[in-house]
């Protein structure tokens, strides 16, 4: 009996990423720098396109996408440090910023959508895919294994848009596809690193470009609630636990705005450093599922959008303008109201300057979240001891959240307020006055509110309120609510 003869291996043939003068840089470095730009790129186009997703689960996976491109951005930037002489803002082909304003500047949202995931993201899991296949499974093991993890991302937002063309069919315009798809094959699909001419270094996408974000997040849900409940919120939110249990369920859920706006922080804050765009695209899914939060426990006490709505915070400017334009077009209030979305979506944000960027991440972070904190510290004790423990986890997850953002404005104010030519000197304490004079007129707004809003059984608003807060308490009762004693008032 013959002894089996081993074969000799063989040879797999790989793509060096040396070459002979290379020094100690592979190739990879600058193909890496060029997936860095791609990937900002679309999270710059998730940032301009994102406040037009009308549906409330749709609006929280663009915000999770957000921070998913954050988070690829962030590996890559990792991977190219760590060779000798990567510098992860090295400069990348003008063609690639071209390829990005082309997919940016799309006939309409829907084809937007279909640019960022079908072209952009769907190109670069297979350039990642050929990349992993093609070099060597040990030398190069940490780019595979990042890339590896970054597939796995692109494969959760794939699914997602697989599942929302599902849901929204769209047949994307041919004109821009095929524009989009000449530049695609133009750049070599991602494939190899695309030289650089001096003075032709791509700029951030849509920069150079004319591209302005909606005015206004659209919505799907209503934007009213069916009775103007809050004013009695904000009349009993000191004395009664009950109203300010209903007050945290849907003043989380308005949270829900907020990532929209700070959308357009990370369009038009291309000039801050990338650490600040991952802190604010942490921030912004936060606020994200704060929103979600809230929401899941309105949900849980049998209360829907229909019933109280998804207001904005800029609802006044709604308002005034969807009046302005019923009385030009001659249409019944109620017919503007339910047509909102489609009579909203024309108007456009004006850009937003570095001074006006500095404001809302000052009025944010030094105001509204720092303002808060001693009533949502109070809240989660209440909740805790009246044996609510969901809603006290949902207060306590928040105060977590919130303390981190309130950091990322003491860390970026300073260099904002350089961007934008202002004086930061003194921030804290503007913060503290600001705070105080909002604690004032919320208390004269609950005094006035608790002397004259109507208590009888009867009137709509009010029986509206008393329902609410029924149905809550037959579904989760408080053994503290005869006992709590009267809280801080509400900062605003």
């Amino acid at each position: 009996m013959s002894t089996p003869v081993a074969e000799a291996p063989v040879p797999v043939k790989r793509t060096l990423l040396i070459e002979a003068d290379s020094k100690q840089k592979p190739r990879t470095v600058d193909l890496l720098n060029d997936w860095q730009y791609v990937e900002k790129s679309i999270h710059r186009l998730l940032a301009a396109w994102g406040r037009d997703m009308p549906g409330w689960n749709d609006k929280s996976a663009i915000h999770r996408h957000i921070w998913d491109q954050a988070e690829c951005v962030r590996r890559l930037r990792e991977r190219v440090e760590q060779f000798p002489g990567g510098k992860a803002d090295a400069p990348v082909s003008r063609q690639l910023e071209q390829l990005a304003n082309i997919v940016l500047l799309a006939p309409s949202f829907e084809d937007a959508l279909d640019g960022i995931y079908e072209l952009l993201l769907k190109t670069l899991v297979g350039a990642y895919g050929e990349y992993i296949a093609g070099v060597h499974p040990v030398h190069d093991a940490p780019t595979i294994a990042l890339l590896h993890e970054i597939n796995q991302i692109k494969s959760q937002q794939w699914l997602w848009y697989r599942d929302y063309r599902r849901r929204h069919q769209h047949r994307t315009d041919a004109a821009y596809r095929e524009k989009a798809t000449a530049l695609l094959a133009a750049v070599g699909r991602f494939r190899a690193a695309l030289p650089v001419a001096r003075g032709e270094e791509a700029r951030p996408a849509g920069v150079a470009t004319g591209f302005r974000l909606s005015r206004f997040s659209a919505r799907n849900e209503p934007l009213k609630p069916k009775q103007p409940f809050m004013d009695y919120v904000r009349a009993d939110f000191v004395t009664n636990i009950e109203a300010r249990r209903l007050f945290w369920a849907y003043g989380y859920m308005l949270e829900k705005n907020l990532p929209d706006d700070q959308l357009a922080w990370l369009y038009y804050g291309h000039y801050m450093p990338w650490q600040w765009h991952h802190d604010i695209s942490r921030h912004l899914w936060d606020e994200s599922r704060h929103g979600d939060s809230g929401l899941s426990r309105l949900q849980d006490f049998g209360i829907s959008l229909d019933e109280v709505g998804f207001s904005g915070y800029d609802q006044g400017q709604r308002d005034e303008l969807l009046a302005k334009l019923a009385a030009e077009q001659g249409l019944p209030p109620e017919e503007a109201y339910r047509r909102h979305r489609e009579l909203l979506a024309p108007f456009k944000l004006e850009p937003m300057t570095p001074q006006q960027l500095y404001e809302h991440v000052f009025m944010i972070g030094m105001v509204a979240e720092t303002g808060h904190f001693v009533v949502k510290n109070e809240g989660y004790v209440d909740f805790k001891e009246g044996q609510d423990l969901e809603s006290a986890e949902m207060m306590l997850f928040d105060i977590i959240d919130e303390t981190a953002h309130v950091q990322y404005a003491h860390n970026w104010l300073p260099l904002l307020a350089e961007h934008a030519g202002v004086d930061n000197t003194g921030y804290r304490e503007r913060g503290a006055r600001i705070r105080e004079e909002s604690q004032a007129r919320a208390n004269q707004t609950a005094n006035e509110l608790d002397h004259r809003l109507p208590r009888t059984p009867g009137d709509p608003c009010f029986d509206f309120y008393q329902d609410l807060l029924a149905r809550i308490r037959a579904t989760y009762p408080l053994a503290n609510a005869a006992s709590c004693p009267p809280r801080s008032p509400k900062p605003m």
